[in-house]
């Protein structure tokens, strides 16, 4: 069955970097199109970036755009999520999803706060 599960999440001061990493098994990862969303408790769902499956193509939501880098390694089953320049804003729990399914890992707490 679909496994993902994401890490590097933390405690990171506005302006910071952070690097999260989901781990895909138990599908064929270089064929599948893939999605980070992030939900702060109490709200809804929001769709971050979704990338293809080759890697060749990118979309951001615009208040990552130019922040935030979405990027995959086939070989390794891996997705990243590069974020930079964080906000406050940005805190919430951040989820790697295989596009097109309600399938999504544990997720990683990403808090932004001085």
């Amino acid at each position: 069955q679909v496994q993902l599960v994401e890490s590097g999440g933390g405690l990171v001061q506005p302006g910071g970097s952070l690097r999260l990493s989901c781990a895909a098994s138990g599908f064929t990862f270089s064929r599948a199109g893939m999605s980070w969303v992030r939900q702060v408790p109490g709200k809804g769902q929001e769709w971050v970036s979704g990338i293809s499956a080759s890697g060749g193509n990118a979309n951001y939501a615009d208040s990552v755009k130019s922040r935030f880098t979405i990027s995959r390694d086939n070989a390794k089953n891996m997705l990243y999520l590069q974020m930079t320049s964080l906000k406050p804003e940005d805190t919430a729990v951040y989820y790697c999803v295989l596009s097109g399914t309600a399938s999504r890992g544990q997720g990683t707490q990403v808090t932004v706060s001085s």
